[in-house]
């Protein structure tokens, strides 16, 4: 198994900083709502002495490991087995009301990616599974061997961003026709026979879009985003902040339009006095999104694709 290497770990570090180690902030709390491996949350828990993390992940065997990783913190961890859009429910559990930060780096974790009977990677033959709870019911085989062309079309089309979106879908009904698929090898094949040789040629593996779109849709990651975003904006305490992590224009997409709205003031342009009730309560902490250095990217591939964002919480 590869190195697990967190992304922007210092970015989000200083990003966090103030919220949770100012001179008037005592007893943090910060939601790490995509644990994973337990990269983020053990040099947050090293650097902020008093620091408390709260622990989500929907995938148990990455909350087993991560509980290995943060052994030594004993009780400044609570580790939560939810989904992210749980996140107020998380919070509850863990016996507080409000939270000085939340981080989200969204998501394949590189374990997941890793394990290959996880199915999760292209380039390995494997089981079409890519849940990330193995405790769910939908499994990737399950949307390739049941969805029409239309509904698998779309899946590939919104969420791989998938140009040959059609094609494939058609070529995948037709192909079940005559065996269901099963194995992650069926499929890679047939999506490199039905993606013309010109584009097979730029942009890597041509399989790597319709992968995340099947993902995506397993998982529902977009979905459970969506809701979860606004739960975490929500559980903030004044001075409080969120960092996103995002690998993909939809993800990010949704992060920039939802921060867009809490950071603009909800009154026509033009009024010289504008009530309390309709001030922004939030600010923008990045201009845009930020991106990680060459150099960063040198050390961890993972990191070419990811887009920072970031807000405070500066109302109640």
């Amino acid at each position: 198994m590869t190195a697990h290497v967190p992304v922007l770990l210092e970015r989000v570090l200083e990003v966090l900083e103030p919220a949770v180690a100012g001179p008037d902030v005592t007893a943090p709390v910060v939601i790490d709502a995509t644990l994973g491996l337990g990269g983020h949350a053990e040099a947050m828990l090293q650097r902020f002495d008093d620091l408390h993390v709260i622990g989500i992940d929907r995938d148990p065997a990455a909350l087993d490991r991560a509980r290995e990783r943060l052994a030594p913190f004993g009780d400044r961890v609570t580790f939560v087995h939810a989904v992210y859009d749980e996140i107020d429910e998380a919070v509850a559990q863990a016996g507080f009301t409000t939270v000085h930060g939340v981080l989200f780096d969204l998501g394949v974790s590189s374990m997941q990616l890793d394990v290959a009977e996880r199915g999760f990677a292209y380039s390995q033959d494997a089981p079409l599974d890519m849940r990330m709870n193995p405790e769910d019911d939908l499994t990737a085989a399950d949307v390739l061997n049941t969805y029409g062309v239309r509904e698998l079309a779309r899946v590939l089309r919104e969420y791989g961003e998938e140009k040959f979106a059609k094609r494939i879908a058609t070529a995948v009904v037709a192909r079940r026709a005559d065996e269901p698929f099963t194995n992650n090898g069926p499929l890679v094949e047939l999506i490199g026979d039905s993606i013309p040789a010109p584009a097979r040629r730029t942009g890597g593996n041509p399989a790597k879009r319709t992968f995340q779109a099947l993902r995506i849709e397993v998982n529902d990651e977009l979905g459970a985003y969506r809701r979860a975003l606004p739960n975490a904006l929500d559980v903030l305490a004044p001075g409080g902040r969120i960092v996103v992590l995002a690998y993909h224009s939809l993800e990010d997409r949704i992060t920039k339009r939802a921060f867009a709205a809490m950071t603009t003031d909800d009154v026509p342009r033009g009024v010289p006095v504008i009530p309390d009730h309709h001030v922004a309560r939030f600010k923008n902490l990045t201009r845009g999104a930020e991106k990680a250095s060459e150099a960063e990217i040198e050390l961890n591939r993972r990191a070419k694709s990811v887009r920072l964002r970031a807000v405070e919480r500066i109302t109640s």
